[in-house]
């Protein structure tokens, strides 16, 4: 009886030393897990915090998805938006509704632990809806140019691929500054940004086409409009008279109705044939492509600048 009393004694033993050096591995790994935790700050100046990088995301914007390519992280997308086709392999992505009406039941079918969302119209409104269900999301909404970046690399720290996000971030923000330096001192032209025609309505100073403009030494004529995709009347155009009016349309070829201009001959744009286009994939995405469309923009402006340096 006593030999079985001691031999149970030392198995109490043995078994409370192992339980107090396994403690403290529990312990420093819970702390590891703490440390490596991950956290950036969205564009409303929310935390999102990720105890692991991020491997199942849905993004719910176009240059959401462009802009996760480049940062090294496509590969986890599992959700996207329609009209997500940029790179070519976006558009295999599951489809979790439109830009402007999400399925919150195909989101979590998808069984996503992150969720980037545009900050802008119906976008704003699912991020309080995911968040109160639990799940990360991150709100996205870039006004200037140098945003790409910062979305970039945002992107890059949450998904763990820093790497390629911040060689991608360096490389956009070299050439746009090259841009800049070579345009934003140039004669100032007053330029209307024509989303569309009918109808009629541009971008106001608070959207990064506005940027745009300004790198390229131009002045937005309806910047100071109260919203964001202000709908205009024709008689404002007339009375603003902008030296430049440049479209986008719907794709890459430029729109029939942006000749519709050539009826209304007292504008300066139309006297000095200055009508140009834009193929909008390139200058209203908020993406790395942007700086293609920059470049359009700023050729354009150049070459309407010509005869005022006569």
């Amino acid at each position: 009886m006593f030999i079985h009393r001691l031999f149970f004694a030392r198995r109490l033993i043995s078994a409370a030393l192992l339980l107090g050096l396994l403690m403290p591995l529990a312990s420093r790994a819970q702390a590891a897990s703490g440390a490596h935790a991950i956290t950036v700050t969205d564009y409303n100046g929310d935390k999102v915090s990720l105890q692991q990088p991020a491997r199942r995301i849905i993004a719910l914007a176009p240059h959401i998805v462009e802009n996760l390519y480049s940062a090294g992280a496509g590969q986890y997308l599992v959700g996207a938006v329609d009209y997500c086709d940029y790179p070519p392999q976006a558009k295999a992505i599951t489809r979790v509704g439109s830009i402007s009406s999400h399925s919150i039941e195909a989101i979590l079918a998808q069984q996503p632990d992150l969720v980037i969302a545009w900050n802008s119209g119906y976008g704003g409104k699912i991020i309080g809806k995911l968040r109160a269900l639990g799940i990360p999301v991150y709100a996205s909404n870039p006004l200037q140019l140098e945003d790409v970046a910062r979305s970039i690399r945002d992107y890059g720290k949450l998904a763990n691929t820093t790497a390629v996000a911040e060689k991608a971030a360096q490389t956009f923000l070299a050439r746009l500054q090259g841009l800049r330096d070579q345009y934003t001192e140039h004669r100032r032209l007053t330029v209307l940004y024509e989303v569309w025609n009918s109808p009629l309505q541009t971008l106001n100073g608070e959207h990064i086409i506005s940027d745009v403009i300004e790198l390229c030494g131009g002045e937005n004529v309806f910047a100071d409009a109260a919203v964001v995709a202000p709908k205009i009347s024709l008689e404002s155009v007339l009375s603003r008279n902008p030296d430049v009016i440049v479209a986008s349309g719907m794709g890459e070829e430029r729109p029939e109705w942006l000749d519709d201009w050539r009826k209304w001959p007292s504008l300066k744009a139309v006297q000095n044939n200055h009508l140009f286009f834009i193929p909008p994939d390139i200058i209203q995405r908020h993406t790395a492509r942007i700086l293609e469309g920059v470049n359009e923009m700023c050729v354009h402006l150049e070459s309407a600048r010509t005869p005022l340096s006569e």
